[in-house]
Parts: structure tokens; sequence; C-alpha cells
């Protein structure tokens, strides 16, 4: 994994009436260190959309959590061209804590319409957004190594969000 992402599982509690998922706790030092959120954010996204790719250069972390359907997260870190590449699911929940200054986004993996709610550590500012973006296919996105591996038959190659998670 690319340095500072930190992915932190969720524990559900289920019992005869459904379930209970704590998603985020102020003492949850573990994933937040001395990070604090300051916006929470819902998104839904249809099967095959690709959200992708921007980054935060202000400072902002993100934290996702995916509520329903799957989605690949990928982080690039445009300096060493090192990628991490994390799927997530509503059935498995996790955290999934990204430096806002690593270029990132994601896939809907899943047959049923995404759900994600987010954390960030910034005000999204109207007037001045702390977004820059660059298209879901560009074809300078050229990973050096996945998740640490510089054998995956992706690397070296530009970045294809169809090509199904190498195992």
């Amino acid at each position: 994994m690319l340095k500072a992402i930190i992915i932190k599982p969720l524990e559900r509690f289920n019992d005869e009436r459904g379930s209970f998922i704590e998603l985020m706790r102020e003492d949850w030092k573990d994933i937040l260190n001395e990070d604090r959120f300051l916006q929470a954010n819902f998104s839904t996204s249809y099967p095959g959309i690709v959200r992708a790719w921007h980054r935060h250069l202000r400072g902002q972390i993100d934290y996702f959590i995916v509520l329903k359907g799957a989605l690949k997260i990928c982080v690039y870190d445009e300096e060493t061209k090192d990628l991490s590449e994390i799927i997530s699911t509503g059935q498995e929940p996790k955290i999934v804590r990204v430096l806002g200054h690593y270029w990132h986004g994601f896939k809907v993996v899943s047959n049923e319409t995404a759900f994600l709610l987010y954390f960030t550590t910034r005000l999204y500012d109207y007037q001045n957004p702390d977004e820059e973006r660059r298209p879901w296919n560009d074809q300078t996105l050229i990973p050096k190594s996945i998740n640490g591996k510089k054998d995956d038959p992706r690397v070296g190659k530009p970045w294809d969000w169809n090509y199904p998670p190498y195992k």
C-alpha cells in the first residue's frame, strides 16, 4: 500500500432484528491519528461507472466507506508511480483512508448501484474548490507497481479500469 493509506475493517453486529455497524469514532486513533473530519458526503454510482481521477492539494484526507455494492478504489502516487487497488464492498465494510495529494478514484464493480459514504477533513469550498482532475482513462497514468508488486501484468501499461483485479 502507498504510505499513509490505512484500511480498517469494520465490525458488523448481527441479531434477530438485523445488524449494526459503527462507521466512524473519534477515538479510533489507529485510522484517524490526529485527523478530524469536517464534512460527510453520500454518493450513488451505477454499475460500471468510473469516477476518477482527482486529487486535493491543500491537505484534505478522504475516508471512504462502501455501504452497498462493490467498488474498486485506486490510489496513485505520481512521484513513485505506485498504485494501490482496494476492493471494498457493503458486505464486508471497511474504512479506506486516502491522503488527498494522491490521485484517486473508483469504479463500481458490482451489478447493483453502489452507495458510498465518505468523510473529508476539509470543507468543500464552492468558490475555490480544492480539486485537480485528469481523465478517468488518462493514458499517461502508468503504474510501476500495484499493491507493491512489480510483476503484476498491468504494470508498465496505461491504467485500465476495466481489467479485473489481479490476484
